[in-house]
């Protein structure tokens, strides 16, 4: 009886601060309000909810499309100390796979393509529609870059059209294959002087006119070989534009839910990063269509979200059901790559120190972060000699409250153990910077 009157009087107390509030607030402004009060939940469910989004627990995926399905891309990055980060950010979530899964859905399936997301990155197809606007829009409007994009694109159309027209009798093409007919060099005092054939190329893949269509070299190659968006993706050349609410309607629930639980500003920086317009109309219209719930995190600020399909993860985290693993993740993988969010989130500051001068970097060149559970404990150097199958592991830090026990050391250990055999390395070599209560479980 008195839990049944205790019952009545909560929600008599909730629907009278729901009049009260939307008396002075309104409608939307009071339900979201009186929602957030409703839901709330610790900082290691939160946590937790954030890595089974990004597969990071078991039971681990086991193919490559229904993982990017989940986490929606896959950024693209140059340095291959270790392995290129596509690769690397699959072996987290996969394991033992085979890359040349991905090679087959991109360039046989066509499943998948190259284009900008929260950085250059491998993206669904099926995700064309919300690309689209972005290509529409490159090098439109009164912003200085966009000034300069389309004044040097309308002095070197013809070469623009060299271009196209060569794609179309010979393509598919590497950017060598293309002689270097600008009109007006791109002006640059950095990396992109005199590289007129690669900017063109890069200005028009944003476009939308012409997308990598292979890679060539060593894991995923930097060697692109180009072709007409027309011929790559027939079917999605003419594909309807959608209205940007639909685009950002779309995009903010796939960004949510590979976040797990996120503010408007990690939606924002998330997967088509910086390319919602009129985001807080669209969460509003989420909230009242049941899509998105607020939420609010114990001991974190700010007003967070998660998604109506996660609610049932949630319930199985909060009732117990999680299976966490220890494994290593690529400086550029999808749960970090937002850097002020995995701070605040998780409180592990990271930056890349691959462009900081050697003496001055405090963890390493290509630094792999150590995922154990649901927190961040520490941080691997590693290196990848191919000649001689060899990984390096330069040093191994731990962040300050790292469970530092035999335990986890074996579980940091198979971890770097299961990165060597992914890499085919036969051997690794461990440095002296161990933290010794790890070190016996090498």
């Amino acid at each position: 009886m008195r839990s049944s009157r205790s019952l009545r009087f909560k929600l008599l107390l909730t629907i009278t601060l729901f009049v009260i509030l939307a008396s002075r607030v309104g409608f939307n402004r009071a339900w979201r309000t009186i929602g957030v009060m409703m839901r709330k939940i610790s900082l290691p469910l939160a946590r937790r909810l954030a890595v089974s989004s990004q597969l990071l627990a078991d039971p681990q995926p086991t193919a490559v499309l229904p993982t990017l399905r989940q986490i929606r891309c896959l950024q693209i990055d140059p340095i291959n100390v270790v392995a290129r980060s596509p690769l690397l950010v699959l072996w987290s979530r996969l394991g033992q796979y085979a890359p040349e899964e991905l090679s087959t859905l991109l360039w046989e399936d066509k499943s998948l393509f190259e284009f900008w997301a929260h950085a250059a990155s491998i993206v669904l197809t099926e995700d064309f529609p919300l690309h689209k606007p972005y290509m529409l829009r490159f090098g439109t409007g009164d912003a200085k870059w966009a000034k300069r994009v389309r004044n040097w694109l309308e002095v070197n159309a013809s070469f623009r059209q060299y271009i196209l027209n060569e794609l179309a009798a010979r393509g598919p093409l590497l950017h060598t294959e293309l002689e270097n007919r600008i009109v007006e060099p791109w002006p640059s005092s950095g990396w992109t002087n005199n590289r007129n054939v690669t900017i063109m190329l890069q200005f028009m893949w944003e476009q939308g006119e012409i997308m990598v269509s292979r890679r060539f070299g060593n894991g995923f190659g930097l060697k692109k070989q180009w072709q007409l968006a027309e011929r790559h993706l027939p079917r999605w050349e003419e594909h309807a534009v959608w209205p940007q609410e639909k685009v950002v309607y779309d995009a903010a629930q796939k960004s949510l839910r590979a976040l797990g639980v996120g503010t408007a500003k990690h939606i924002k920086n998330h997967f088509i990063r910086g390319r919602y317009p009129g985001l807080d109309d669209v969460l509003t219209k989420l909230e009242r269509d049941g899509r998105i719930h607020p939420i609010q995190i114990n001991d974190l600020p700010g007003d967070w979200y998660i998604h109506t399909d996660a609610l049932p993860l949630l319930a199985k985290l909060e009732a117990g059901d999680w299976q966490p693993r220890t494994t290593l993740l690529s400086p550029f993988d999808n749960l970090i790559c937002d850097r002020d969010r995995t701070e605040l989130l998780f409180d592990f500051y990271y930056r890349s120190e691959i462009y900081t001068p050697k003496a001055k970097r405090q963890y390493g060149y290509y630094v792999m972060p150590i995922l154990h559970g649901e927190q961040l404990i520490g941080r691997i150097d590693p290196k990848l000699d191919r000649k001689t199958k060899t990984l390096h592991v330069y040093a191994v830090h731990t962040e300050p409250g790292a469970p530092m026990t035999a335990d986890v050391g074996t579980a940091v250990a198979r971890s770097i153990a299961a990165l060597a055999q992914f890499l085919g390395a036969s051997k690794i070599d461990y440095d002296k910077k161990m933290p010794v209560e790890w070190q016996l479980a090498q």
